[in-house]
């Protein structure tokens, strides 16, 4: 498995990269998905995706426009643990409100982001950027 990141746009700074990619491989090491996951940085929002978005073919999009890394990474935490939950657990998608799976991806992503600042403290200016 590999994470493929398509693009960044040009508001993702030199920094913010550094962060990402840091916290893509933190991601795969908590919750391994087993399929190839493309992400794409959108500037700004598409389709259906309010911050971000999964689909089912392996993609995830992010906002990254005006938002800070903590905010994007909490994001991809989101939709990475929809990824998990798919592919990994074989759960079928739930509604967008509420519900087992949008429920956990909440939390879950809210305490990953936690973990990671815990174990990247180097990086704590970083994530208000």
């Amino acid at each position: 498995m590999k994470v493929i990141v398509h693009h960044y746009d040009k508001e993702v700074s030199k920094n913010k990269k550094t962060v990402i990619d840091n916290f893509l491989k933190f991601l795969y090491r908590e919750y391994p998905v087993k399929n190839n996951v493309e992400i794409h940085f959108m500037p700004y929002r598409s389709e259906e995706m309010t911050t971000g978005s999964r689909s089912q073919d392996n993609v995830i999009k992010v906002l990254t426009k005006n938002r800070i890394t903590r905010d994007i990474l909490r994001t991809i935490a989101h939709e990475w643990i929809h990824e998990y939950q798919r592919t990994i657990l074989n759960r079928d998608r739930g509604p967008d409100i509420g519900g087992k799976n949008e429920d956990e991806a909440n939390a879950l992503a809210g305490s990953l982001i936690k973990k990671f600042e815990k174990k990247f403290p180097n990086f704590e200016e970083m994530m208000y950027e």
